[in-house]
């Protein structure tokens, strides 16, 4: 599947509400995701920079309610872009947590401290949408 398409759109919502493989971490970790994630509502917008195009996730009580492709991120609560390099990298299976410690994605709009409270659950939700194939 190509990458920034409604299928991909709606494989990366599946693959986010369903989450990571829990292999390597410990399970207090994954005890701290749930609760990070119990009651979580927000919507994020995912950007290409070079495209201008958004991957928006809608989050509503811990679940990823929707997803769509669009050029606007609207009233997104939290955008965040990357260049394409950055893109490719993640779904190369770089360290989403080192692509936005790094900032590779960077968080340009949204309320700073209140996106990094539940970071671990936002990065674990990239990992999972990272591991959705999509043709070179």
């Amino acid at each position: 599947m190509r990458f920034f398409t409604p299928e991909w759109a709606e494989a990366a919502r599946a693959a986010v509400d369903a989450g990571p493989a829990q292999e390597g971490k410990l399970p207090a970790y994954w005890a701290w995701i749930d609760r990070a994630r119990t009651g979580y509502t927000a919507t994020w917008a995912l950007g290409v920079r070079e495209t201008g195009a958004y991957l928006v996730l809608s989050w509503k009580d811990g679940k990823c309610a929707d997803a769509a492709i669009t050029d606007d991120p609207g009233d997104a609560d939290y955008v965040l872009a990357a260049g394409q390099t950055t893109w490719r990298e993640l779904r190369e299976g770089g360290d989403p947590g080192r692509v936005v410690m790094y900032r590779g994605l960077r968080l340009e709009r949204g309320d700073v401290l209140a996106f990094f409270r539940v970071i671990y659950f936002f990065v674990e939700s990239l990992a999972a949408l990272s591991q959705v194939h999509t043709e070179p």
